[in-house]
């Protein structure tokens, strides 16, 4: 009689166990798929702003034929990218670069040849473009966050996923560059 009680005690605690042990493996598995989405966004932010640094020489070299007197914004273009592409994207080069190629930009307004040549407006377009991908990798790098600090959060996952490494995750912010400009209304003329 007592080796049955025994027994089915001992039945209990290893199921208790074994289901204890398939949770905590598939709570680290889930976090960890997580994880790797917010790597991926993190690396496809990384990519676009890369591509953003790789049109800028095309497009100095395009402005350089037209505006031949506006080297100081040339080499300001020129340094920003450099300072930007160097490393890890900070907010400071980040903003540095987004004002010394909106100042770029601007020299189709006082150049019109140059605003009419096809290879300065397919760059333009380019940029246009790389800048709405860059957006878009944003948001879903801070939806992939999102989903991380969930799952971290939720119960149970709370209980192990400090033990198990699994530290929040931050989202991605509006730089320097952006704040101040995201709350104003645009100035529309007709």
């Amino acid at each position: 009689m007592f080796d049955i009680i025994g027994l089915f005690w001992t039945s209990a605690i290893l199921v208790i166990v074994v289901g204890l042990v398939l949770l905590v493996i598939g709570i680290y598995n889930r976090l960890v798929g997580l994880r790797q989405n917010v790597r991926q966004g993190v690396a496809d932010i990384d990519a676009q702003l890369r591509l953003r640094h790789d049109l800028i020489p095309n497009l100095v070299e395009t402005v350089k034929g037209y505006a031949t007197h506006e080297s100081s914004t040339l080499e300001n273009v020129i340094q920003a990218r450099n300072a930007a592409a160097k490393g890890n994207p900070s907010s400071s080069d980040e903003k540095g670069l987004k004002i010394a190629l909106d100042n770029l930009l601007a020299l189709g307004e006082d150049y019109p040849d140059l605003k009419a040549n096809t290879n300065f407006q397919e760059l333009q377009t380019e940029l246009a473009d790389v800048e709405d991908k860059l957006a878009a990798s944003r948001r879903a790098l801070n939806a992939a966050v999102a989903r991380f600090n969930t799952a971290r959060e939720a119960f149970p996952a709370i209980l192990f996923a400090g033990t198990l490494g699994f530290e929040e995750a931050d989202f991605n912010r509006l730089d320097d560059s952006e704040k101040g400009t995201v709350d104003q209304r645009p100035a529309v003329s007709f």
